[in-house]
């Protein structure tokens, strides 16, 4: 078989026998990669360091029968050397990669907006283009889209009536009008919803204007969202908690029932 070549994320790596590494790529056209970099973790490697997470690479790969094979690769960006000196920047970064590979689907299912949103979300964090926890929040909501896991935002998830609405309810799909609502639904402060809304449309300007409460509040929403639809928790959200809980607090949202639909957290 041929060989090949594409733009590729490294999401993550680890030890094969005593030299090889399996590497974990997102490559713009052949969706999932995993692949077999040989002799990297010996010292005279010459593309041992250009295969670390982070890493946005031109790879050239030969097929096999379980794994590919590595066979040249050159760095396009160098994202870890901006990332991993920064406890906040790299977890966040480490929640995306996560992020990707759940969402990327089968292996070698063509993800180029996926490939693409993912280094754009590296790319933002590395260069301190603004906060990192929203630049995830941003990536995490797209990327559901992606995925057909969006919540809904302005019309009603269940019977599609034309909002704004005040209940969000994660097993529904997002917000419900007042007829649908279920019991457990979360109400989130005025502005949340569109505050979400504004991350999916890219509209910093609107996201800049936002209340931290508020913030955190859209913050919690869409970790429970993607989580529940993963049907188990994401490794890196609670990692990030050390700087802002990925939860609603129970100041921040008031409750219906006895059980809020937003405890499908990392909390």
């Amino acid at each position: 078989m041929r060989l090949y070549r594409d733009n590729a994320v490294v999401l993550r790596q680890h030890k094969l026998g005593e030299a090889d590494r399996i590497i974990t790529l997102l490559t713009r056209q052949h969706g999932l990669v995993r692949a077999v970099a040989k002799g990297v973790r010996r010292t005279r490697s010459k593309f041992g360091a250009r295969l670390e997470p982070f890493a946005h690479v031109d790879v050239q790969l030969y097929p096999g029968r379980n794994l590919d094979v590595v066979t040249q690769v050159q760095t396009l960006d160098a994202f870890a050397t901006d990332l991993v000196d920064d406890y906040g920047r790299y977890t966040t970064a480490c929640a995306i990669l996560e992020t990707a590979e759940r969402l990327a689907g089968e292996e070698r299912a063509p993800a180029p907006r996926l490939h693409h949103l993912t280094v754009g979300a590296l790319g933002a964090i590395a260069e301190h283009r603004r906060d990192p926890e929203l630049i995830l929040d941003a990536f995490l909501l797209r990327a559901m889209g992606f995925a057909g896991w969006a919540p809904a935002i302005e019309d009603c998830a269940r019977c599609a009536a034309p909002g704004p609405h005040r209940a969000f309810h994660v097993a529904a799909g997002g917000a419900v009008c007042v007829h649908c609502r279920p019991p457990g639904a979360a109400t989130p402060s005025p502005g949340v919803l569109e505050l979400m809304d504004a991350l999916v449309r890219g509209d910093w300007a609107a996201v800049d204007r936002a209340d931290p409460a508020h913030r955190r509040q859209a913050s919690g929403l869409t970790a429970a969202h993607l989580q529940w639809h993963l049907e188990r928790q994401l490794r890196t959200l609670p990692l990030i908690e050390r700087a802002r809980p990925h939860a609603v607090r129970p100041e921040d949202v008031r409750q219906d029932g006895d059980r809020d639909s937003t405890t499908r957290t990392s909390a």
